[in-house]
């Protein structure tokens, strides 16, 4: 593996574990689901995210 692979490895294992990806998914399906309307914007998206994970705490230790 070069150093550049093993960067990119190391980014996208980050992105994922953070749950920074979950807004890049949320824009794919958003666009393919519903044209011509806005979607949220990153701010909105993450207080609704939190909102929705307060609502429901499932195994946080938190």
């Amino acid at each position: 593996m070069t150093p550049g692979e093993i960067w990119r490895g190391v980014r996208w294992y980050l992105r994922e574990l953070t749950g920074e990806t979950q807004y890049d998914r949320y824009l794919e399906r958003h666009t393919q689901e519903h044209a011509g309307v806005a979607p949220l914007s990153r701010r909105e998206f993450e207080r609704r995210r939190i909102a929705a994970a307060d609502a429901k705490p499932g195994s946080r230790c938190c």
